[in-house]
């Protein structure tokens, strides 16, 4: 189940309706004569407000003087470069400042620390999109980490089924050797295609379960195809079950990107931020690809130490690389609605009278990688009637009282666990046609029972 509305990115209370002041406007005695309305000359603040007061009773009668020069309330950022406006007594000037909060401190930069300032602001403006939210940082340095390490494997790996394959030595055949490379990924690609079909559901409602189960995959992958050159004789079923299980793990990241990318888009940017996202992904990789160039060479003089060096750096490598997808993962917070969101939302509203905010709806929902979470005594499944299952007379008696206005019923249900065990649990039965509201206060009614 998934909703196409959003919440809102703050918390917000549910307190008593609150009075309505309403301003009344009636004929009363004007302003005093003495007292006049007039803006201030511009003076030099840190603030971007505009002063708007009244003038004091002692200059009432003095003519308004030529205006004062000063810096006004007006910045202009592009491409790194920070303008402000001026207002020299005669004309309006733009001018270059470094920084736009400290009034006239770019006559005194260092040049080494005005240098250093201009490059990272174009790097930032070369990785990062303008206006994303504020847990996008995070989130991109543990990619980093993810796509350097996860890139450098990747390298040792291709590198090893080279060796496996018999590239490299007199003795290849080129003929078998590109035979059992084209079998291996078109067996992958088959693969990819049964696991999209069969799931592609699954990549809205469990979207961080799903991407991390499948990088736990990739990872092992991994682990496979650098035992190819230990077993030269199976290098077509082990290369081909490694490929099925990088292309599975392909297919989910490309599926799930679009909705990872589209929780950090704050201004309509969905385009910039899936953009940056891949100028990220080119440029961690190529730093990937250069540490395990790096190793390479640290070990080119002694060909058992560069056979063996895969299976040192694979454990450690494997670790950090799974350690930055969950705690990136983390950082995402997903703002469209699904069941267990929603049950987050409902459960938080009904015991603490608020409506959680994404980040704190992510940080409850976590990533439930194992399935542990205690779904309570009477699980709740919004669906239909199964009819593997035992449907008890009440629920019977419920669906044939529905009439066409009735867009749902709940109903009591039994299901047998994975490990055969008899269970009762809560069903929700929506119809086509039935609304987010529907859901909801379907889920509002099953929550005064449970």
């Amino acid at each position: 189940m998934q909703s196409a509305f959003y919440t809102a990115s703050n918390s917000h209370q549910f307190p008593l309706p609150r009075k309505i002041h309403e301003t009344q406007f009636t004929a009363q005695r004007p302003f005093p004569k003495k007292l006049k309305t007039c803006f201030k000359a511009p003076t030099f603040t840190n603030s971007l407000r505009t002063s708007i007061g009244y003038e004091p009773e002692e200059s009432l009668g003095k003519e308004p003087g030529p205006a004062k020069p000063g810096r006004l309330p007006v910045v202009i950022r592009r491409s790194g470069i920070v303008s402000r406006y001026f207002w020299d007594g005669s004309s309006l000037q733009l001018v270059g400042v470094d920084g736009g909060a400290e009034s006239f401190s770019f006559n005194f930069e260092d040049g080494f620390r005005k240098l250093y300032r201009i490059c990272s602001l174009a790097v930032r403006d070369f990785f990062i999109p303008k206006q994303v939210s504020g847990n996008y940082m995070d989130y991109v340095k543990w990619k980093f980490l993810h796509r350097v390490f996860s890139s450098a494997l990747q390298v040792l790996a291709t590198q090893a089924m080279f060796r496996a394959i018999g590239i490299g030595y007199s003795r290849s055949l080129p003929a078998a050797a590109a035979l059992n490379w084209l079998l291996k990924e078109g067996l992958g690609r088959l693969s990819r295609c049964i696991y999209t079909a069969s799931l592609a559901s699954a990549f809205d409602t469990n979207l961080k379960r799903v991407r991390f189960s499948t990088s736990v995959l990739f990872s092992l992958s991994l682990g496979v195809e650098l035992l190819t050159p230990a077993f030269p004789q199976y290098f077509l079923v082990l290369a081909s079950l490694a490929n099925m299980a990088k292309q599975i793990s392909l297919a989910c990241y490309l599926a799930t990107g679009s909705a990872v990318h589209r929780s950090f888009a704050i201004a309509d940017n969905l385009g910039e931020v899936s953009a940056k996202a891949q100028i990220q992904t080119v440029c961690f990789d190529n730093l990937g690809l250069l540490l395990a160039a790096l190793l390479n060479m640290l070990f080119k003089n002694s060909q058992r130490l560069q056979t063996a060096l895969p299976f040192f750096v694979y454990p450690i490598f494997s670790v950090i690389d799974l350690f930055a997808i969950y705690q990136g993962l983390k950082h995402v917070h997903l703002q469209t609605l699904t069941k267990d969101r929603l049950e987050i939302i409902l459960n938080t509203w009904i015991e603490l009278g608020y409506v959680p905010a994404p980040a704190e709806v992510s940080k409850e929902e976590g990533i439930d990688f194992l399935r542990s979470k205690d779904k309570g005594l009477w699980p709740i499944r919004i669906g239909y009637l199964d009819p593997k299952n035992q449907i008890p007379e009440l629920s019977m008696m419920t669906m044939c009282s529905t009439s066409g206005e009735d867009y749902y019923f709940i109903s009591m249900e039994i299901f047998y666990t994975r490990i055969r065990s008899r269970r009762q649990g809560i069903l929700i039965c929506v119809r086509e046609g039935a609304s987010t509201t529907d859901i909801v206060m379907g889920l509002l009614q099953v929550g005064e029972f449970v």
